[in-house]
């Protein structure tokens, strides 16, 4: 190979290229050209990635199957996770590959969705009743896929395409086409899903779509949309959901940075950024942050199994990524990887496929969601002649950014005044250490919600040695002074599900020991069915939904994210176990708080960026549970 566009001239001649991928990065003056050879590989961990000099080593197709390495439910369509492993790597100068593209409009037929949109409708107010409305989580997505037949040469279709989103799509973090010889993908995805590089793992929870049909988008229209509640909530939601990921794969969790705004061709998204240090092989991070709330659902095992019971057909690499890994000049790995959004996939024999989906949340409505999925596609439907191109400013360099306007920056900047500080601000561990806690052990029993590990890294902000445990692994507590039974989805009042049976059983157990115990959410409302309380599914799911509520003689601000509550009518409560203080709403009386001697729960989630008190909540709490001296005689702590 001479020179830097030979695959594009074998494409122009009629020869067919090997494999091969072409990459504009966000900003980019240039686009990266990689040529190898493809293999495919079982699972993350065999994902390439060998020693030698700087750069990029491997580019890995991770389809959404892959979610079962997780153990995770989903519709395996046999999508291989495809790699290739780069022999060269070249930076082209981008009017340079422009100009090699292929200008041709594409030609399609027979494009429509597989699903109509009255049938995507149904199944949208399907979801809201059946699974939001019943407490299966706070937010799903589910998708749809537009198929058509391209016309003439696949690869040459792909090209033509790339160039248009080249010229005439912005804002995005990666535009790019991929060619493995067995499938082309081509795209511009607004988002980074995760990336590592100098030890600084970042992901970028992105929510929030504002449609506009001009230029850019108008102004006061943008304004009424940054005050939607649907649309903060949404957003408030998938950064929660991430950060529980970024709980796992830095050590200190991570701190958010934002919200922005992202302004494409067709739409505007609202953002955050989440940053933290890590040194998790970069083919862990991927595993443990598959996949992206933004494409999936929270809390996250959950929304797969709903994924997976609506939708009833695989989704190849819609919700997948693309991921660049490689080493920095001192042998560090690298990882950069978009989100597979935006994209197209392309068959040899010239079918195309262009997956979109929609977040479904308390508020959605089907007209909105049906929309949505049509203002996703616009790009990249456009690109192949599909839609309408978006109009462009006559002087792109000269348009106005909405993003610098003082009045959307103020917006933009007011969304974070009801969040908690632990995931806005800089952090100094040990900074926040109470007295009297340091080296005392808690264990986490997660109830299918990796809301725990935010939880984990609170409690040990505040000082406790922490060990997780999954509800389906028993085994003893002895050795720790803290239990916390945490939270989940499911129906608290079915105990023959194995879940609820075996957690209720376990906080059955510490009650009757008295050893410490905090129970939140699914785990305070099982507390509060052996208390003698009974539970109701409450008439709108409280997801993703902050409150000012009164505790123990404090106002909070705590975010829920239940379907079900405990109903009391009075503040005390005689139990088996002593005397419990309630904390109700007034209104109706669902309890969101309760304590008595050696055990306490909370309705909402202390650890959710939602809760701007959440740290002052566990500090009292921990302080009612933990003022006994410490347990003697340790164990070894179980840190799973």
């Amino acid at each position: 190979m001479t020179r830097p566009t030979d695959p594009l001239a074998a494409v122009a001649a009629g020869a067919t290229p090997g494999p091969f991928a072409l990459v504009r990065r966000a900003g980019a003056d240039h686009v990266e050209l990689f040529t190898g050879t493809v293999r495919t590989a079982d699972r993350l961990a065999d994902i390439p990635l060998p020693e030698g000099a700087p750069g990029p080593r491997t580019l890995a197709l991770v389809p959404y199957r892959q979610i079962a390495e997780r153990g995770f439910a989903c519709v395996d369509d046999g999508t291989p996770l495809e790699c290739l492993v780069i022999a060269e790597h070249r930076r082209i100068p981008l009017d340079e590959v422009v100009a090699a593209l292929p200008a041709a409009p594409v030609g399609t037929r027979d494009a429509a969705f597989d699903i109509s949109d009255a049938e995507y409708a149904t199944m949208v107010g399907r979801v809201l009743a059946e699974e939001i409305g019943h407490g299966a989580g706070a937010n799903f997505v589910i998708h749809r896929t537009l198929r058509a037949a391209v016309q003439g040469t696949p690869l040459v279709a792909a090209l033509a395409a790339l160039r248009r989103l080249l010229l005439g799509e912005r804002g995005a973090y990666w535009t790019f086409v991929v060619h493995t010889g067995s499938r082309i993908l081509v795209g511009a995805s607004p988002e980074r899903h995760v990336s590592v590089d100098d030890g600084l793992v970042m992901m970028n929870p992105i929510s929030g779509t504002f449609r506009h049909t001009g230029a850019t988008a108008e102004r006061d229209a943008l304004l009424r949309f940054l005050a939607d509640p649907k649309e903060v909530e949404e957003l408030y939601m998938v950064l929660d959901e991430e950060l529980k990921m970024m709980a796992t794969v830095a050590e200190h969790g991570g701190q958010v940075v934002g919200p922005y705004l992202k302004e494409m061709a067709h739409l505007a998204h609202t953002e955050y950024l989440l940053a933290g240090r890590g040194s998790r092989d970069v083919r862990e991070v991927l595993r443990e942050t598959m996949f992206a709330p933004t494409v999936t659902g929270s809390p996250m095992e959950n929304a797969c199994r709903v994924i997976a019971r609506h939708e009833r057909t695989g989704r190849g690499y819609y919700a997948g990524v693309l991921a660049l890994l490689g080493r920095d000049a001192e042998g560090r790995q690298t990882l950069d990887a978009p989100i597979l959004i935006r994209t197209a996939e392309l068959s040899p024999t010239g079918e195309l496929r262009v997956p979109v989906g929609a977040t479904l949340v308390r508020h959605s409505t089907a007209e909105g969601e049906v929309a949505e999925t049509h203002a996703k596609a616009a790009g990249v439907l456009a690109a192949f002649g599909l839609g309408p191109q978006a109009p462009q400013p006559a002087d792109p360099a000269a348009a106005p950014r909405l993003a610098d306007d003082p009045e959307v920056r103020a917006a933009l900047a007011a969304r974070n005044t009801p969040l908690a500080r632990f995931w806005l601000d800089q952090r100094t561990p040990g900074a926040a250490a109470l007295p009297g806690l340091t080296g005392r052990r808690a264990l986490i029993v997660d109830g299918e919600d990796t809301f725990t590990g935010m939880l984990a890294h609170q409690l040990r902000a505040l000082g406790l040695d922490v060990a997780r445990r999954d509800w389906h692994r028993p085994g003893p507590v002895d050795g720790h002074d803290l239990v916390v039974v945490g939270p989940g989805p499911g129906d608290p009042n079915d105990l023959a599900e194995p879940k609820m049976a075996a957690l209720r059983a376990l906080l059955a157990e510490l009650l009757g020991t008295g050893r410490p115990t905090l129970a939140v959410c699914l785990g305070h409302q099982l507390l509060a069915g052996l208390l003698g309380l009974p539970l109701h599914r409450r008439d709108a799911p409280y997801q993703g939904l902050p409150r000012d509520v009164r505790l123990f003689g404090a106002i909070r601000r705590v975010g829920f994210y239940s379907s079900f509550t405990a109903r009391a009518d009075g503040d005390r409560l005689a139990t088996a176990y002593g005397p419990a203080e309630l904390s109700r709403d007034p209104a109706d009386g669902a309890v969101h708080a309760l304590r008595g001697s050696g055990f306490a729960g909370v309705q909402f989630h202390p650890e959710s960026v939602l809760s701007r008190d959440g740290m002052a909540v566990l500090a009292d709490l921990l302080g009612h549970l933990l003022a006994r001296p410490a347990l003697t005689g340790h164990g070894s702590a179980d840190r799973g």
